[in-house]
């Protein structure tokens, strides 16, 4: 039962590599209250070719199919839904189908957003998750298809961009089949180099505190401490820590398992991430090499509950 003055809110995030689904109830004060929280393992666009520029058949059955199941959970909930999808969907050529075909079949909107819009939405959760609002920050989100850099000084965004490099995009495009060379590090590398570079926006001589982390890559570096510290593995992972290097000997150690079966013994390592967290290893090295960080602090909240913010903020006008 939904008490008077409060919402229900269902935020869903349509990602490159994985579907998230959180419920949450806001009261009259805009508190959040974490009600419920899904997630599904499920590739967007990596079927054909390395661009991901075409969601398949297969894909968007599987996409629909688990969509339903989110939006049986918010009507349990009483929940109004919104629903955003990221670099896989907004990159496809068959957008526009999928999405129709998602609408028909679950009755979900699907909103594309921007890559821009995405990083602010990302850090609106981020600032909601650990005190940063005094600080000067780096927030990082390493998705399937792309990463999100955002500046933000005293809790607002000085440039919050989206490059085009993911942990699926890369592996798809450098290890396709998932066995990492030496040489082919290099290459990748040399390339997520590249295109942070190519972004003018983006500026990398800044005067952090520290960097703030969030999504499956910073996940997965955090787990494996836990378990190579034999620190208590704790359910919720919001505020860990971890310094420039812990996360080179991390590095070392994982880009040293050549191939996914081997990776998947790693505890901490999820079974269906094995494959891609390479990519997503190589993207922060570079990340904490070119921005000189020196400690990067774990956000649970990015772009799902950052949604949720964002409604909030707006007064519920999309409710």
């Amino acid at each position: 039962m939904i008490l008077p003055g409060k919402k229900r809110i269902a935020a869903i995030d349509i990602g490159t590599n994985s579907f998230h689904l959180i419920i949450a109830e806001v009261n009259e004060d805009g508190e959040l209250k974490l009600l419920d929280r899904q997630r599904e393992f499920l590739r967007l666009g990596s079927e054909f070719g390395e661009d991901l520029s075409f969601i398949s058949d297969n894909e968007k059955a599987k996409a629909i199919s688990v969509l339903k199941n989110f939006s049986t959970l918010a009507k349990y909930h009483k929940a109004n839904i919104r629903a955003v999808s990221t670099s896989a969907v907004r990159e496809a050529n068959n957008k526009t189908e999928f999405i129709e075909a998602v609408f028909k079949e679950t009755g979900i909107k699907v909103e594309t957003i921007e890559g821009t819009e995405e990083a602010n939405l990302i850090f609106l959760g981020m600032k909601n998750a650990l005190p940063i609002n005094d600080k000067s920050v780096l927030g990082i989100d390493i998705g399937g298809g792309s990463t999100e850099f955002i500046y933000g000084v005293n809790g607002s965004p000085v440039f919050a961009e989206s490059v085009k490099v993911g942990a699926v995009r890369l592996s798809k495009k450098f290890f396709p089949d998932f066995v990492i060379t030496e040489s082919l590090i290099k290459y990748c590398t040399e390339y997520v180099e590249q295109q942070i570079q190519l972004n003018d926006k983006i500026q990398t001589n800044l005067n952090l505190d520290f960097a703030v982390g969030s999504s499956g890559t910073v996940d997965t570096i955090c787990l494996i401490k836990q378990f190579q510290n034999k620190d208590e593995i704790k359910p919720r992972l919001n505020g860990y820590t971890f310094d420039k290097s812990e996360f080179d000997d991390i590095y070392s150690f994982v880009m040293s398992l050549k191939n996914p079966s081997e990776r998947m013994s790693v505890p901490g390592i999820e079974a269906k991430r094995a494959d891609i967290i390479p990519a997503g290893f190589i993207i922060l090295k570079k990340a904490f090499e070119l921005f000189n960080i020196k400690k990067m602090v774990l956000s649970e909240y990015a772009l799902r509950e950052g949604v949720v913010f964002d409604l909030i903020n707006k007064g519920n006008r999309a409710i």
